[in-house]
């Protein structure tokens, strides 16, 4: 997806997010991934899915310097 807005990003990570079990009222760009119950392994997941939504790859470092859903937003929207 060429151009994607801050909106989109946030949209897709937030349903991501909750399909994960994140409750979805506790996130925001504050929110931090470890308070919403998010590991390792659903960050990965959800490097894929940006991957494949928005064409933006994340490395391993990339993933491990993802602490807040602002964090992710910012680096996708960096990218995208």
């Amino acid at each position: 997806m060429a151009d994607a807005s801050p909106e989109q990003i946030e949209k897709v990570i937030t349903e991501s997010l909750v399909t994960f079990g994140a409750d979805a009222d506790q996130i925001n760009r504050e929110a931090e991934l470890v308070a919403l119950d998010i590991d390792s392994l659903d960050l990965a997941e959800l490097s894929q899915i940006i991957e494949e939504q928005f064409g933006v790859e994340l490395t391993s470092a990339d993933v491990a310097e993802i602490k807040t859903v602002g964090d992710a937003i910012d680096l996708v929207a960096g990218r995208a």
